[in-house]
């Protein structure tokens, strides 16, 4: 080993006092300046994890809309494939540590598993382009499986082979340095691909949403990252694998198990201590310490599973909210940058403020009491988010169900027009009709006959006074029925739901008769003079298809050139029809046109999500800083690694149960689930609280604090605890 990684002690500014057992080793001080500059290869390192971390985050960020719009997966489902990919994400890393202390080593981990990643990056860029015809559903598995493999493997060596570039102790302020930078690169990445990624989605590629070009930029990325990383490989110092701690500690419990049950005669203090006929009792005594830390984190699953539901659950809960602040419009799955953002602002707060006010008043002053209290904020910010969705409930839609269905009539005249069907019904004109719960089974057939005697004076000739014919109902279908000068003939299936991309979409039922041209006229909405949207009208009358507005705004509606309507709002969420009547007898400026809501627009705003997020963010700061540093500072030196490991494991379970939950189906309610989340997240910290209340705190000494972060970076291959409050 190189006699600079000796521990050496600085007697003065230009004397250095060699270690005792190199007595005659003699350096020049200059010469050692030179050695000990900052190392280049790092920014290598920096520059693959910020690529990294712009993949994770950025294709994380739109993962739940790609598989519910793109993928046509219903809402459970897209929740359900998004936690499992969650769950491979954290814990592929104790695998990854394995693979890399065991065999491969640091460096030929993080370069051959992010080959993987780019690979899965791509394959799901391609399977969101539908032009190559490829297998997008069976595709998307696949690359978010070599995704999560890659970057489960790039977790646990990226940030210890950045350690390995420093010499030790003499480069520890360059190492905390390296830290804070690795660490601003993460937070960089992340909070630039949160906001980026979903504008690019939300552009039109292919027809679509743009989703290929979404995932095809953090692919591009990685790609260049690896080449960067790989080319840095000559200044790399590479530390050769020496044997993994969790496959010991592994081998260790399972002999100690075994011998326990072959030699049930034995009486031991312990159970592990039956392994001492192989292993060291240094060894068994840190696994028990180690044990009884890990004993603490049975119970935190649970706030995995509803942290990491910002991704997932309250992305779709976005969807159905408005996100327009004057002239720009939040996306959904932009409200995610909430919680990066806040954490940057919460951490000195808490550091600097909060905790030393807790301190002084001798509360909340322990690292178990602030987990206790950051896992009864998540419970609230889900009470929060129930709330929020009980306001929703009030905005959703009626939707055709089974032994229902729906019927809308649209009246296209400028005159009332009477309906006899089980009832007397007087359609007003230029309007809608509707029955949103109508008793059937299959199809039923309703008779109806249509008085149009209050037309004759409105200029619309040829028209019979009335007419007789049968409406039909389907099961658990919106159909849709329209009053023409022709008669009720008309008919057609309608969308009633909220729109997927939220984005305002419009349906024209505007009446030409054949003699009037016989060219085709348009429909047009206009913004300061510029047709955003237009909708072709054959003289042959048919309803349009449904178009889609780019951005939900405030627009002039024309028909061809004549100005209709001004300043009509369309907002996010909402489903538009237009219905008017074009014929002969009727004067150019007489002709009337009228904006009918078929789903009423998303009314509640994404700022009602605010508190949520902030209650999450603070149990974050609280929860998961407190307890990574809480795992480092109680665990034996040589057990951080493990601690750290059952803390991923812990993220990786806890969105395990969202998997179990979402799987069974308790409740048809979303609002149900949401609070037997915070219940049951409530129940768990309440057993946590009773479980610390037996815990002793063990006291390091400083020193032995400070050898086991070098330790770590050196041997173990995990996180300094400069770098406690990134992998979440």
């Amino acid at each position: 080993m190189d006699t600079l990684n000796k521990p050496r002690k600085m007697t003065s500014e230009n004397e250095i006092e060699d270690h005792p057992n190199h007595p005659d080793e003699q350096i020049n001080v200059e010469k050692q300046e030179e050695k000990l500059k900052y190392p280049k290869s790092v920014f290598f390192i920096v520059t693959n994890e910020f690529c990294e971390r712009f993949c994770f985050y950025g294709m994380r960020t739109v993962l739940a809309l790609y598989l519910s719009d793109m993928l046509k997966y219903g809402e459970s489902t897209a929740v359900i494939i998004y936690h499992v990919f969650i769950f491979f994400v954290y814990f592929s890393p104790v695998l990854g540590a394995i693979v890399s202390d065991s065999w491969l080593g640091k460096y030929r981990t993080i370069f051959y598993v992010s080959i993987i990643y780019a690979i899965g990056q791509l394959l799901l860029s391609a399977s969101a382009a539908p032009t190559f015809g490829l297998p997008a559903r069976e595709l998307s598995i696949v690359a978010l499986l070599l995704i999560a493999l890659g970057t489960g493997g790039i977790k646990p060596c990226v940030s210890a082979f950045g350690g390995d570039q420093f010499i030790l102790p003499q480069q520890e302020r360059q190492l905390a340095l390296f830290f804070s930078l690795f660490y601003f690169s993460i937070n960089t990445g992340s909070l630039i691909s949160t906001l980026l990624t979903p504008v690019i989605r939300d552009t039109e590629c292919f027809g679509d949403e743009c989703f290929s070009l979404a995932f095809l930029i953090p692919a591009i990325l990685m790609i260049v990252s690896i080449v960067i990383f790989f080319s840095g490989k000559r200044m790399y110092k590479i530390v050769q694998p020496t044997g993994n701690l969790i496959v010991s500690v592994s081998k260790c419990i399972c002999h100690a198990i075994s011998n326990k049950i072959k030699s049930k005669g034995r009486k031991c203090d312990h159970w592990l201590d039956h392994a001492d006929d192989t292993y060291e009792k240094k060894l068994i005594e840190d696994i028990k310490s180690a044990l009884r830390v890990l004993k603490l984190f049975i119970p935190l699953p649970i706030f995995w599973a509803l942290y990491d539901q910002q991704g997932s659950q309250w992305t779709f809960q976005a969807t159905r909210m408005d996100g327009q602040i004057g002239n720009f419009v939040l996306l959904p799955d932009q409200l995610q940058a909430v919680n990066p953002l806040l954490i940057i602002i919460f951490i000195p707060i808490f550091e600097t403020c909060i905790y030393p006010i807790f301190d002084k008043l001798h509360i909340i002053n322990t690292p178990l009491k602030k987990i206790v209290v950051g896992g009864f904020l998540a419970s609230v910010a889900f009470i929060a988010a129930g709330l929020v969705e009980l306001e929703l409930e009030k905005t959703y839609p009626i939707l055709p169900s089974e032994g229902y269905g729906q019927i809308r009539i649209f009246n296209t005249m400028n005159c009332s027009v009477n309906l006899d069907m089980e009832q007397n019904i007087e359609i007003k004109p230029l309007s809608m009709w509707v029955d949103l719960e109508i008793e059937t089974h299959n199809s039923r057939k309703l008779p109806f006959e249509a008085d149009f005697t209050m037309c004759n004076n409105k200029g619309y000739t040829n028209l019979t006074d009335k007419v007789s014919g049968i409406i039909e109902v389907s099961e658990a279908k919106a159909m849709s029925w329209v009053i023409t000068p022709e008669g009720l003939t008309y008919h057609y299936e309608d969308y009633v739901d909220k729109p997927n991309k939220t984005k305002p979409i419009v349906r024209s039922l505007i009446y030409l008769a054949s003699e009037v041209n016989d060219n085709p006229r348009y429909l047009r909405f206009v913004k300061s003079g510029e047709t955003v949207l237009s909708i072709m009208i054959n003289s042959t009358f048919a309803p349009s298809d449904l178009k889609q507005f780019e951005k939900p705004n405030k627009y002039d509606v024309y028909l061809d050139d004549y100005l209709m309507k001004k300043e009509v709002p369309f907002k996010l969420g909402g489903v538009y029809t237009v219905v008017g009547s074009f014929v002969p007898a009727l004067k150019e400026d007489k002709i009337s046109i009228e904006i009918i809501t078929v789903t009423q627009p998303n009314l509640l705003h994404m700022a009602y999500m605010l508190p949520q997020y902030i209650i999450i963010t603070m149990a974050e700061v609280m929860f998961n800083i407190t307890g990574l540093q809480f795992a480092f500072t109680q665990a034996p030196i040589s057990m951080k690694a493990l601690l750290q490991a059952g803390w991923l494991l812990s993220v990786a379970f806890g969105n395990l149960i969202v998997v179990i939950i979402e799987g069974s189906h308790p409740f048809n309610r979303q609002v149900y689930e949401i609070f037997l989340f915070a219940g049951l997240m409530a129940v768990i910290i309440v057993i946590f609280a009773v479980m610390t209340i037996f815990y002793k705190y063990v006291e390091m000494p400083e020193e032995e604090i400070n050898e086991g972060a070098i330790s770590l970076e050196e041997k173990k291959g995990n996180v300094n605890p400069i770098y406690t409050e990134d992998e979440k």
